[in-house]
């Protein structure tokens, strides 16, 4: 299922959910614990896991762009900045596991917009994958498919907000 893109006062705000079968507490690991994080998306890592602590970005040529965590909360809320944007997790309990809300506020789309999403699509699927030790299919292609798919969703949404 595609993220619902929303239009808003500041930009955009695109919310992809994910239902799982494991509990919060094993959820939040996959989203704070480096071992981890390193599974599904090796480019982050987190340094000093606490509001004013920062998930650090290995840009692979020995530089890290550090991005400030605004708010944490244990097992509910972790939000940080992406840039000029904000990515924010966000896990509630439900019967028989949990659900994830990941949010990114935008102030604009850009052409780097489907890529990201497609990036975000394709990692939740990994974490849920990992989760439930299933074999992990081909990244690239999953990432290809989505991207074509988000061009269009952004294609639809802005022409219908002129």
């Amino acid at each position: 299922m595609l993220a619902n893109i929303e239009k808003t006062e500041y930009g955009y705000c695109v919310e992809f959910q994910r239902h799982f079968n494991t509990s919060v507490e094993e959820v939040w690991s996959w989203l704070t614990t480096n071992k981890k994080l390193s599974q599904w998306f090796s480019e982050i890592s987190i340094d000093n896991l606490r509001e004013g602590g920062f998930v650090m970005f290995d840009m692979q040529d020995g530089t890290f762009v550090e991005m400030e965590i605004y708010e944490l909360k244990d097992n509910s809320v972790l939000e940080y900045n992406w840039g000029e944007d904000r990515v924010r997790f966000e896990l509630y309990p439900e019967a028989g596991g949990c659900l994830l809300l990941l949010k990114e506020k935008l102030q604009k789309i850009t052409d780097h917009t489907p890529k990201d999403l497609a990036g975000w699509h394709v990692c939740l699927d990994v974490i849920q994958t990992l989760i439930d030790n299933r074999t992990l299919g081909n990244r690239e292609f999953e990432w290809k498919k989505w991207y074509e798919k988000y061009i269009e969703e952004i294609e639809r949404i802005t022409n219908s907000n002129l």
